[in-house]
């Protein structure tokens, strides 16, 4: 689990940097994609999961 996370905090600001730059490529889409998959691996996925469908929810109401 420590690794997943640190994994996940990694790709995160591997993300962030990218998107700042404005250097969007095949990289950057590879590590947006590894950034998903580990964070669906942590135990922030259930929140997260929570919160879409939250949105959605709302979202079909308007």
């Amino acid at each position: 689990m420590v690794i997943t996370i640190s994994l996940a905090l990694l790709f995160g600001i591997v993300l962030v940097i990218l998107l700042r730059t404005r250097h969007l490529s095949y990289g950057s889409a590879f590590v947006a994609a590894m950034f998903g998959f580990t964070l669906a691996s942590t135990g922030a996925s259930a929140l997260i999961t929570n919160l879409i469908s939250a949105v959605l929810g709302a979202l079909s109401h308007l």
